[in-house]
């Protein structure tokens, strides 16, 4: 099970003001298993890990199995839960240096912004390759990746005629939507975004088991792990014994002594993607109507020589919560040098794992000297189950931290607003007075 531990942090902590914090955690919490509290119709990724049905946990493997029998490359398209939560499971565990092959295909993703040199790049590195897409969007508009799929559907219907929607896989809603449509047409495989998850809380869908499935990742696993937290964390009462639980309760009391930045840090660079996927959970469920922790990521020990300045002596609000592995690879052993040029001789014998915990056991100790309370999420090792354990511990947190803010922790209204900038500068039929206006105030400064 995850552990929290306080031990880089207890000296900011005086129980007394914890104490409300711990009482209003636990409530949200009360108030999340009613499914009475704000955006009560998403939560249907609270139970979910109970209710998968192996018929579709079957069919999925099946699908992806034939896709990278037939694929050197697979492009997942999509953006923000459609494609972070996948992603933060493949990097986190997939081999950092791979030859892709038929059989064992190289994960690309697109659809995540609109960079023009990216997708040039792309279509051209495809040209040449045995490709298959898995687009994911529940309505088939979202600019980003419908942008993607225009132009890598072009790309496939030229390479392989009549037999591109072979190639295809739509991950979408179940009866409406552009892509649903589109997919029926063509006569695509396609899987279900389910009405009451929502994106940011959708890895447990296929949204998230597909593109693991077709990495030959095994998603069995995956799902044992958020099987083997949820039998925990939901029986707890004791919010101090409850990780998820104490966790809200200590990121809500900083808050409320002026630290509105929370830095997750890691030592572990295939663990950098799970920080992405964990900024966006945290940033949409809490970022609204002026409340919120800002959610930040750190690689350790490479953002020490840049932003670890700030964080040993700039401005006191923030706080850290350090993903802490308790395996690591460690197999590669320092050995000595007859010349010692690098005076590094010292750390003979040790392995690189071993120099790494030291890293991060001084950074810890020099962070909370400086004035920096630091959390440690501790948790077995970075495997599909570890990882099925700590993604849906922080969804669970969220939700609770949400609650006990007084916001919704399911919806995002705040992202809109750029869009509709967008789209008025952009001339979409409907904006045309908006994109006049952003125009003329564009002009003037």
């Amino acid at each position: 099970m995850i552990r929290l531990e306080t031990r880089f942090a207890s000296s900011f902590i005086q129980s007394s003001k914890l104490e409300p914090f711990l009482e209003k955690s636990e409530s949200a919490r009360l108030t999340l298993h009613s499914s009475q509290g704000q955006g009560k119709e998403y939560l249907g990724w609270l139970y979910l890990p109970k209710e998968l049905k192996n018929s579709e946990i079957e069919r999925m493997t099946q699908v992806a199995e034939r896709l990278r029998n037939s694929s050197e490359v697979i492009v997942v398209i999509g953006i923000g839960g459609s494609y972070l939560g996948s992603r933060a499971v493949l990097e986190a565990t997939l081999p950092f240096f791979k030859k892709p092959s038929i059989g064992n295909p190289e994960i690309i993703f697109a659809g995540h912004h609109l960079e023009s040199r990216y997708f040039s790049e792309l279509i051209e590195y495809l040209e040449d390759k045995n490709f298959s897409i898995n687009v994911i969007s529940k309505s088939g508009t979202t600019t980003e990746p419908a942008i993607a799929f225009r132009l890598l559907w072009e790309l496939l219907r030229k390479k392989y005629g009549s037999s591109a929607s072979s190639r295809v896989v739509a991950t979408t809603d179940s009866s409406k939507g552009v892509l649903k449509k589109f997919a029926d047409s063509e006569k695509l495989d396609t899987f279900t975004i389910p009405d009451n998850v929502g994106g940011r809380y959708s890895v447990l869908t296929p949204v998230g088991l597909f593109p693991l499935a077709v990495a030959g990742i095994s998603i069995s696993k995956f799902i044992l792990g958020f099987q083997n937290i949820l039998n925990d964390i939901h029986s707890i009462t004791d919010p101090t014994r409850n990780p998820a639980t104490y966790y809200s309760a200590l990121r809500n009391y900083f808050l409320s002594e002026g630290r509105y930045i929370e830095v997750l840090a890691n030592f572990n660079p295939s663990l950098r993607y799970v920080s992405e996927w964990w900024k966006q959970l945290f940033g949409e469920s809490e970022g609204k109507e002026n409340k919120g922790i800002f959610p930040a990521s750190m690689d350790f020990t490479t953002d020490l020589h840049s932003l670890g300045q700030y964080i040993q002596e700039g401005k006191r609000i923030l706080f850290e919560t350090v993903l802490s592995p308790s395996e690591v690879c460690s197999n590669l052993t320092l050995k000595p040098t007859q010349d010692n040029l690098d005076s590094l001789n010292f750390l003979s014998g040790n392995t690189l794992g071993y120099v790494n915990e030291q890293a991060r056991l001084g950074t810890l100790l020099a962070h909370a000297d400086g004035g920096v309370p630091c959390l440690e999420l501790v948790f077995p090792d970075i495997s599909p189950q570890s990882l099925g354990e700590l993604m849906y511990f922080f969804e669970y947190s969220c939700a609770i931290s949400g609650y006990s803010l007084g916001v919704n922790p399911f919806d995002q209204p705040g992202v809109e607003a750029y869009k509709k900038n967008m789209f008025a500068l952009l001339n979409k039929p409907g904006f045309e007075q908006e994109g006049e206006t952003l125009r003329k105030r564009i002009s003037r400064n």
